[in-house]
This record gives C-alpha cells, structure tokens and sequence, in this order.
C-alpha cells in the first residue's frame, strides 16, 4: 500500500511506524493480522490521519465539496441575486465531537506505547541445537539507579543501563551458540526503585533515584522487550524469569505482566508468571533454581531444592542455583548442588562506595547441554561495553 508523503507531516508517531508497515502490505487487514493486532486497529487509525489532515487543509483526491473528512454542517448562509439564482454560499464547518475524540486517544496511544510497539514477529534462526541451553543470569540492573562520578567512581543513569542491558545480551548472543532455548533469567531487582517514594520497601532507606516513575517504569519494559526480541533472533525458543528483589518485590511483578501483555501473540516466548520466589527449571540432566538471594541463607537452598521439587532433583544430575543481590561472583559446591552469585552490570551507589564495596561488573551466558551440564560460559565485562 502506499501513501502521498506528505501525509506524514500530520501524523503521531504510531501513525508514522503504520504507513512504513503497510508498504509492505497489499491491504490493512493482512498488515493486522500479522502483527497480531485486532481488526480495524490500523485502518482507524489511519482513518483517524487523514481526517486530522484534512482539518488542516490536506486531503488530496478525497474532498471537493461537501462536508469536509472530519467535520460536520453547521450553518450555511445564502446569497441569492435578484432574479433568485444563488450567487454564491458560505458554508460553516465544525469539526465532529466523535473524531476529535477518536484523535484524542490516538495521540495518547501514540504517546503511551513504545516506538516499536508494532515491529512484525522476529525471524527466528534455521537451525538450532537442541540439546543446548543458554542460560543469561541478570544480575540485578537497577534500573533508575543514579550515581554521580565524583563521588561514587563512575556516573550512572537510565540510559546508561539501558544501553548496558541490551548491548550486553546482543554481544553475548553474538558469542554463544545457537542453543535451540534460551532462558533470560532476571535475577531480582531489576528496577532500583519499587515505587516514588524513592526508598526502600523495607527498611524506607532513600535511594538516589534518575527521573519519575513512570518514565524509569517504561524505559525498563522497552529494554527488556529489547533484549526478548533481540534473543528471538538467535534462538528458537525464549524463556523469561523475573525474581522479585528487594528493591523491586512489586515492581518485578508489573515487569512480568506487561512482559505477558507484550507477547501474548508470539508462541516462541514464554514468561514464566509463578509469584514465587523460588524458581526452577529442568532440561534433561540439568535442575537449576533460581532466587534473588534476599530471602533464605544460601548454604540452604540445596535442601530447599530437594523438598520443593523432589522429582526434578531425583532426575537431574547437574543441579545449580542462580542468585544476585550480592553483586559478586561467589560459587560455593555442596553434595549434590552447586550454589552460584553473579555480578551486575549498575554501577556503585554512594552508600555501597561508602561501604567498601568494590566488585567487578560484567553478564555472562551458561550454557547447558541436556547430558553432560555446563559445558562452557560468555562473560561480558564492563570494558567491553563502555564506549571507545
């Protein structure tokens, strides 16, 4: 389909990523129906467009007389010559109560929803091995976590960890192998905040906090629905956990629903929506397990394993947690199970400075195979991703 670009100067940002869509669509529905969208979504919206335009005096091919797309006839005023013939008429056009209306929740649709809300499905990879899986534990981003270089060693923000997240999941899926699943686990306390109070839930602790609520809200969803797609690229099938923290114990939640809501039309992505904080997952020989690390003392979590899902355990032979909060890498071997910590890639805030912290920041990737465990892992560190 194909449009006179000049249409584009009255359009919302939403209507703009429409018209670039449908040129590679012969009709509105089929754009629709393989975006998953409801009928007449884009068609009214596109609607809604060109009634806009018209009202600023753009409509080519569609109005020469009448009533104008988007107005209706109100009153009209007649000159008449003295024979009776009609000279000339003034028409007064109002624009219609239900378009301007209609435009309304266009525009704050188009402000709400991300620029890319409405990219077709991602081409996933031909061939993929099986017996593979690639397991990306993040630990602990802090989204809307703000630290000023002067004080704390190194500046820190929300773009920064935006930029952070995603290009260290795009390099690690660059690295790893084509494992046939991949499971992005986030290890709890994905946002630094839970809410605008800026403190903690627990203990009310202030927390140095960049931009409003709702901005770091949205800015996080988009990074993650980032990383989802851009590991769609790479593997056939992606599992999505979301461990709540201390930081974030509703927040992880929000995160997890609008994850849902996201891909609710797209079968190669599965987000796991248990409330509990222990999480587990088979794959042939391989148990893993997985808890922010706020709740139940670590050297425990082998029994709790073992209780909570006796068959898994019976079955497995490889048998591994993986946690955050600590912001280390600590792993610790008991009988039977391996108990494993993981860095983050945020920077250190001012209290945690103060403190003496000083850990490294890096992601990695694990991958399993179905019989014989881990067989190797990806680290990306920090100086990898800080720009040149």
């Amino acid at each position: 389909m194909q449009f006179d670009p000049r249409l584009l100067e009255y359009a919302t940002r939403r209507q703009r990523e429409y018209i670039g869509i449908l040129e590679s669509y012969d009709s509105f529905r089929s754009a629709e129906r393989a975006l998953g969208l409801t009928t007449d979504t884009i068609s009214k919206s596109i609607r809604t467009l060109k009634a806009h335009a018209a009202k600023k005096g753009f409509a080519p091919g569609n109005f020469e007389s009448g009533v104008a797309p988007g107005y209706r006839m109100g009153k009209v005023t007649v000159q008449r010559a003295a024979d009776g013939t009609v000279e000339r008429t003034w028409e007064r056009q109002s624009p219609s109560t239900e378009d301007a209306l209609e435009a309304l929740r266009e525009a704050v649709a188009g402000i709400l929803e991300p620029s890319f809300a409405c990219l077709p499905p991602v081409t996933g990879p031909s061939v993929c091995d099986s017996d593979l899986l690639t397991v990306i534990p993040m630990g602990d981003p802090h989204f809307g976590l703000l630290t000023w270089a002067e004080e704390t060693g190194e500046n820190f923000d929300l773009k920064i960890a935006e930029r952070l997240t995603f290009d260290a999941v795009d390099r690690l899926a660059i690295s790893g192998p084509n494992s046939e699943t991949a499971l992005l686990l986030n290890l709890g306390d994905y946002f630094h905040a839970d809410n605008g109070t800026n403190r903690t839930p627990r203990s009310a602790a202030p927390l140095d906090v960049d931009g409003r609520f709702e901005k770091i809200a949205r800015v996080g969803i988009t990074a993650m629905v980032r990383c989802i797609r851009r590991l769609l690229e790479k593997h056939k099938h992606v599992i999505v956990r979301n461990n709540r923290g201390n930081h974030d114990p509703h927040q992880a939640s929000m995160l997890t629903l609008a994850l849902q809501g996201w891909f609710h039309n797209e079968p190669r992505v599965t987000i796991e929506t248990s409330p509990s904080s222990f999480y587990y997952h088979r794959f042939g020989n391989v148990l893993i397990g997985s808890t922010h690390g706020d709740g139940a003392k670590l050297n425990d979590l082998p029994l709790i394993m073992a209780t909570d899902a006796p068959g898994d355990w019976a079955a497995a032979k490889f048998r591994v947690w993986h946690c955050g909060h600590f912001h280390h890498d600590q792993l610790k071997e008991h009988p039977g199970c391996t108990v494993e910590t993981h860095r983050t890639l945020a920077a250190g805030d001012a209290w945690h400075r103060h403190s003496g912290y000083r850990s490294g920041r890096d992601m990695k990737a694990i991958i399993y195979h179905r019989s014989h465990g881990e067989v190797t892992r990806v680290r990306c560190s920090i100086t990898q991703l800080e720009p040149v």
